[in-house]
């Protein structure tokens, strides 16, 4: 276990009406850190903060909590508060009243409940709406309501369940940097649950992305990003275009019937893979000056770039992200760098991918 390891879970697996949910999941939090865990709608990333807060039991497995097992001890004796997706809170009472709720639990006498209130709530920058019913705040006060009545408890790790999933984008975006400031402030461990890959990205330290109840691949944003080891990884986050291909020999690769170099390794000589191209790594010009020929379909504005739609002439599907429009109908080349190419084999598990990119690296 890391000398900073806040919370280790070892071998978890749960099962519940014969359905596994949670196939022998292992990993460690270290404290102070931003982790989000990023799957599809039924993956097991609720029910492992579920297990973690306590509310859950494994079938099998161990979870510690600062080097301790905490299988059987009930979720309010573990220093760690959890905001779940609708907030939860009390439509009754007002804001001050919400965000003190815990302290009266605990008999805290009312000079200190009102002392720790007025500090919270001027960290998330909610002095001076004491009074205010919770039914009068904007979805952004709410969830900071939400925060502030787990922070005055001083966990010692906040578990976020999809907490910013009911708010309109642009709020959302700015509740993105509100929470990520907020964490880097407290320097406690938050654990965030989503299937928005792009909020994983922007906010994360430590990605972990999860499927069908196992982690397919862990790592920081641009490790996950830029090194998928996947189909699943490389198409749920960001979109990729992924062709069949050939790994001739290190560092050289066939798709669509041309060689190309790259920079991957380790793979036996002609073995069949798959290989990433993003669409913000492809260049669109002359054909007589592109490694590829194709033919636009369609495009569409997105605000600061162009997303076309083409096909060459396997009838392939190319997505490109341009500056620059062109015209529907026209044939171009499209441009990457060695860089650009990532390969995937398949099955890879993400040991082996570690390792043989360890072997490379050295």
């Amino acid at each position: 276990m890391a000398e900073k390891t806040i919370v280790e879970l070892k071998n978890i697996n749960v099962i519940i009406d014969d359905l596994q949910i949670l196939k022998n999941i292992s990993f460690e939090l270290e404290t102070g850190k931003f982790y989000t865990m990023l799957g599809p709608s039924g993956s097991g990333k609720t029910t492992i903060l579920r297990v973690i807060a306590g509310f859950s039991q494994p079938t099998s497995g161990e979870v510690f909590f600062n080097g301790k097992k905490i299988n059987q001890l009930p979720p309010n004796k573990r220093k760690i508060n959890t905001i779940f997706q609708d907030y939860a809170l009390f439509p009754n009472l007002n804001l001050f009243e919400n965000v003190a709720f815990g302290l009266r639990l605990q008999h805290k006498h009312n000079s200190e409940i009102s002392d720790r209130v007025s500090q919270i709530l001027d960290l998330v920058q909610l002095n001076g709406l004491e009074k205010r019913s919770v039914e009068e705040l904007s979805g952004g006060q709410r969830q900071r309501v939400a925060i502030a009545r787990s922070l005055v408890l001083n966990p010692k790790m906040l578990l976020l369940d999809e907490p910013l999933s009911a708010l309109d984008a642009k709020l959302r975006k700015k509740m993105q940097y509100e929470l990520r400031n907020l964490q880097q402030r407290l320097g406690i461990t938050f654990l965030f649950i989503t299937h928005d890959q792009e909020e994983a990205l922007a906010m994360s330290d430590f990605i972990f992305v999860i499927n069908n109840g196992e982690i397919l691949q862990s790592g920081t944003p641009v490790d996950i990003y830029d090194e998928p080891i996947n189909h699943f990884v490389a198409d749920f986050v960001g979109q990729s275009n992924i062709i069949d291909g050939t790994m001739i020999r290190d560092f050289v690769v066939n798709f669509v019937g041309k060689t190309f170099e790259c920079s991957d390794a380790g793979m036996r000589h002609n073995e069949p893979v798959e290989v990433v191209l993003r669409p913000e790594d492809l260049d669109i010009t002359e054909v007589k000056k592109g490694k590829l020929t194709v033919k636009v379909k369609s495009q569409i504005f997105r605000g600061d770039y162009y997303e076309i739609i083409a096909y060459d002439e396997d009838h392939n599907k190319w997505l490109i992200q341009s500056t620059n429009p062109v015209k529907d109908g026209a044939i171009v080349g499209i441009n990457f760098d060695p860089e650009d190419i990532h390969v995937m084999r398949f099955g890879e598990k993400e040991q082996e991918f570690d390792a043989r990119l360890e072997t490379y690296e050295d």
